[in-house]
């Protein structure tokens, strides 16, 4: 189960409906100052840990460019952020998902009503029409990517193949939580934005946001300060089992190679049968250790070429692992055993 899925889950605002956006200054100037340019590059990969706010980012982008068509307008040129109101008739569309200009690919449910696994080929080709019709909203038509991770290669080749020849004024925003694993060549066609992972008072105040939740409550600033800089982590720690339960993993992680197969089943029942958030917990877990141990090999990469391959191996088996666990509500502590077991490998 991804962040996203957990703040669906708890009914917090999808990022096309939250206006406000907590931190990342820095980023939201270089989106501006690039669009009243009049020269902007038509495709960016907005990267960075998941649930710091990254497709709020791109969504408070895609409202600013459909509110203000003409870049070199007066009100772009004095604008300070890319805020526009609420209650602006763009505005409105987006969150309703009923705007003309703006196409979104994310995953979608079957026809069964499960989540699917990727974004489909089917669904990128979508870009084609929507480029190429006269009916969209006059002016820039949007394309989000959320996330551009989940995108089978067929999708990312289909993608690839309208970013080589972009249509005028058109503006792709794709957004990935390891924009390093992106295809290459999606990558040399995109203007790389990286964000990092918020501060704890913004951490906090995002959270108090999306929540309704009170920003002086203790628990609240307690599961931020671990949450290393993101909502979506924080709202997942903020019931206390699941960090409870992070922490659980992480003292696992630390021991290998070794793994302690008893630990491993009191972890597997402490995930549950169906306990969404608790998966969720456990797959950040090991998604931020996988990311720090590639991030502490990169320095001397040409000696831990090899090390690098298998973690990297190992964190796309656990996703596909972790996304058929959810989507088929198959048994954690078999997805606790396999995870332990390639890490061990991987590690050794």
């Amino acid at each position: 189960m991804s962040p996203r899925q957990a703040e669906r889950e708890t009914a917090i605002p999808h990022p096309r409906e939250t206006s406000q956006l907590f931190g990342h200054p820095e980023a939201e100037a270089a989106l501006l100052d690039a669009y009243r340019s009049g020269r902007i590059p038509h495709a960016w990969l907005i990267g960075g840990p998941q649930g710091i706010g990254k497709a709020t980012l791109a969504y408070r982008m895609a409202r600013f460019v459909l509110a203000h068509a003409q870049p070199l307008a007066p009100a772009v040129q004095r604008a300070e952020s890319l805020a526009i109101d609420h209650d602006d008739a763009v505005a409105r569309q987006v969150a309703a998902g009923s705007h003309g200009g703006l196409l979104t690919l994310e995953r979608t449910a079957n026809e069964r009503g499960v989540m699917r696994t990727v974004i489909t080929v089917d669904e990128t080709r979508e870009t084609i029409g929507f480029f190429g019709s006269t009916a969209a909203a006059e002016g820039w038509r949007v394309c989000i990517v959320d996330t551009v991770d989940e995108l089978n290669p067929n999708a990312a080749n289909a993608l690839l193949k309208i970013l080589e020849e972009p249509p005028q004024q058109s503006l792709f925003l794709l957004v990935s939580h390891a924009p390093a694993r992106v295809l290459a060549t999606i990558q040399s066609r995109c203007r790389k934005l990286r964000l990092r992972p918020l501060a704890t008072n913004d951490v906090v105040g995002a959270a108090a946001s999306a929540a309704e939740l009170d920003p002086n409550d203790a628990a609240l600033r307690e599961a931020a300060e671990a949450s290393e800089g993101s909502v979506a982590r924080t709202l997942t720690l903020l019931g206390g089992e699941a960090l409870k339960l992070q922490q659980r993993t992480a003292a696992l992680l630390a021991r290998l190679p070794q793994v302690d197969p008893r630990e491993l089943h009191t972890l597997g029942d402490s995930l549950g049968t169906s306990d969404r958030v608790a998966l969720a917990a456990f797959i950040d877990g090991i998604d931020r250790w996988i990311a720090e141990r590639l991030h502490a090999d990169e320095a001397n990469a040409n000696q831990n070429l090899p090390r690098l391959a298998r973690l990297a191996e190992v964190w796309e088996k656990i996703v596909r692992a972790a996304r058929d666990t959810e989507t088929y509500n198959l048994e954690r502590k078999p997805l606790v055993f396999s995870v332990f077991g390639w890490l061990a490998d991987a590690t050794r």
